[in-house]
């Protein structure tokens, strides 16, 4: 018994034997703690969190199990290196030790940030999922990438500190070098802003028929330096983000209905009462169309034209589909032809009269021509 007492006062660097003994037992002790806590979380914790319906506490478990057992070595570590008793001359191993241990909880925090991570795009994908624009579905790697890189970068940060090295020197080198790239990258990052006001204002989604200035065409997809646009000629064009965020964007395919706008010149030949009877045969015409809008249209006697008197047919179809539209207007068309034709009324054409003079000076009688009979 007194050799193994001798034994245990025996020093390596400074340190008794007894006490790397007991740091040892210590450190026995937290890795037996961990192993409960592994069982605990299994047997238990895990199993009652199964019953609720909700899976975000399974999943805020599983982000923090591995965290937190981890964190108890931690702790063992800890209580070891206070029964260990380093010493700080010629080499300051209390303070190395400390330093270490500083790393070694920061690390555990960003750990436990980094999985919530996981928890976070879990909630974003079920809100992204109920959302009918697909630019957010981009958004959401690139929030995960983010905020991650964003953690690895704090931590870098707080573990440099904690060795003891100043970063407010780094900081401000990173400041002035973040000034070069920004100013470098003053496009891309405007570009990438601009993806952000896309999703966030939902202008267009993915499909849509849009217009900008001399742009027109279909939105093909949505990066975070362009916007690429088909258009009906069948070329592809990428516009920068931030160009696009700046200019007034048409979009047809949020139009609920789409406009027919029609003037109908008849000819002055027309008498007032024939006028009357084309105005309210094309306007029964509307209120009887089924492809025709119920809630508003016009059809109004409006001007005297230089050729014709004008009756102004102003509607809105119950269709926005192109191909619709079109057989829909056609049929207007045809319609209205055939009350005017029925009337015996004459759709106007540009026709010009001339008067021309005489050898002796004397006007001969008008003359009217159409642009086609015109003598040249």
């Amino acid at each position: 018994m007194e050799t193994l007492t001798e034994i245990l006062k025996e020093t390596f660097l400074g340190i008794t034997l007894g006490r790397f003994a007991a740091a040892f037992a210590i450190l026995l002790f937290a890795l037996f703690l961990k192993k409960v806590l592994a069982q605990l979380f299994a047997r238990v914790i895990f199993p009652l969190a199964a019953r609720t319906r909700s899976q975000y506490d399974d999943l805020l478990l599983a982000a923090l199990q591995k965290p937190v057992e981890f964190l108890v070595i931690i702790a063992g570590l800890f209580v070891g290196v206070q029964v260990l008793q380093l010493p700080s001359d010629p080499v300051n191993l209390r303070r190395f030790a400390h330093a270490m241990l500083k790393v070694l909880v920061t690390f555990d925090g960003a750990w436990i940030f980094f999985n919530l991570v996981s928890l976070v795009e879990v909630y974003l994908e079920k809100w992204v999922s109920r959302t009918e624009s697909t630019l957010d579905d981009h958004l959401l790697p690139f929030v995960r990438k983010s905020l991650r890189v964003f953690i690895i970068g704090i931590a870098a940060l707080m573990t440099i500190q904690n060795l003891g090295y100043s970063i407010s020197g780094l900081l401000a080198s990173l400041g002035i070098g973040g000034l070069a790239v920004a100013l470098a990258a003053k496009d891309t990052l405007s570009n990438v802003f601009g993806s952000l006001m896309i999703i966030m204002d939902r202008p267009f989604h993915i499909g849509d028929w849009i217009k900008a200035g001399d742009l027109e065409g279909t939105v093909e997809e949505v990066g975070f330096r362009s916007t690429k646009v088909r258009t009906f000629a069948k070329t592809l064009i990428s516009v920068p983000n931030s160009v696009i965020t700046n200019m007034a964007v048409d979009n047809f395919s949020r139009m609920p209905k789409r406009r027919i706008k029609l003037t109908v010149g008849v000819t002055y030949q027309t008498t007032p009462e024939q006028m009357r009877r084309a105005v309210t045969a094309i306007r029964e015409l509307l209120g009887s169309h089924p492809a025709i809008d119920q809630e508003f249209y016009l059809v109004n006697f409006t001007d005297f034209g230089a050729s014709s008197l004008d009756i102004m047919v102003y509607c809105f179809t119950t269709t926005t589909v192109w191909g619709e539209y079109l057989d829909a207007r056609e049929d207007l068309c045809l319609r209205i032809m055939e009350i005017l034709e029925g009337m015996g009324l004459e759709i106007a054409f540009p026709t010009r009269t001339l008067y021309l003079k005489g050898k002796e000076g004397d006007m001969l009688p008008g003359a009217a021509f159409t642009k086609e009979e015109l003598p040249g």
